[in-house]
């Protein structure tokens, strides 16, 4: 009732700018249910599963590639993880290490293993070879082959081969999950095959 007093109180101008005000609203409302919308069509939960995978995959090729420089050397072709982090890079940090930041590290990187090979220590081959790898890579394999089904498939034979070979290397599936070392790069490989594997399936949908 007491609203209703209020209401009638109120001068013409007052009564415009009330119904200005809610018409404002009442679009605004409608403008932010439709972002909403499309906004789960088109990013919804494959497109966070996408990119949530693609991530994880990425910082597992990292992880892998630390371990194995560090703690758990193993006969295995490692160096694919350098394409494999490549390939499977989200946009954010791809764009800018293919940037100046990139050029300047291998710039660096180049010079420090023309000028001080003795020093330069051998752990940081592989990071030097995928930051010149970002950086001088062409635009056909940094744009159509990287988000393409054909990288998607790359990705998928790396992890698929990396586990196999790590499984050969361990004395077999069992051993793999219960050495100490050995289970950590078993999750780790199965991380990298989730991403792709993820990818294959919404390619197909």
């Amino acid at each position: 009732m007491g609203r209703g007093v209020n209401y009638m109180a109120m001068t013409p101008e007052q009564l415009a700018a009330a119904n200005l005000i809610n018409s404002d609203i009442n679009e605004l409302k409608i403008v932010v249910m439709t972002l909403i919308h499309d906004a789960s069509r088109l990013g919804g939960t494959s497109g966070f599963g996408t990119h949530f995978l693609r991530w994880l995959a990425s910082l597992a090729a990292i992880y892998l590639l630390i371990l194995d420089r560090t703690n758990w050397r193993t006969n295995m072709l490692t160096s694919l993880l350098v394409p494999y982090i490549f390939l499977s890079l989200p946009s954010g940090p791809f764009y800018l290490l293919r940037g100046e930041v990139g050029k300047w590290i291998a710039f660096v990187a180049v010079v420090l293993r023309l000028f001080f090979h003795r020093r330069f220590p051998e752990w940081l081959e592989m990071p030097g070879s995928l930051i010149l790898l970002l950086v001088v890579a062409p635009e056909l394999l940094a744009h159509k082959l990287k988000d393409s089904w054909m990288g998607v498939v790359i990705l998928l034979i790396i992890g698929c081969y990396l586990l196999q070979e790590h499984i050969r290397a361990t004395g077999g599936l069992r051993n793999s999950f219960t050495q100490s070392h050995g289970i950590s790069y078993t999750i780790g490989l199965l991380l990298l095959l989730a991403y792709p594997i993820w990818s294959m399936v919404i390619f197909m949908i």
